[in-house]
């Protein structure tokens, strides 16, 4: 995924968990880039889908 702050690619497991105290139910899935600390949203299926297909190729 790419921070959408300071564009640092980074993989999902790199980023560190956002907050665990939102009210939102099972806590926040904002992932925090490692480089800026930045919170990003996930990225959606379809997008990980398509980098993986395009990762084949090359």
């Amino acid at each position: 995924m790419r921070c959408g702050f300071c564009g640092h690619e980074f993989a999902e497991e790199e980023g560190n968990v956002g907050c665990k105290n939102c009210p939102m139910s099972g806590g926040c899935k904002m992932i925090k880039c490692p480089r800026c600390n930045y919170e990003n949203p996930p990225e959606p299926a379809l997008v990980k889908g398509l980098k993986k297909l395009f990762k084949r190729e090359k």
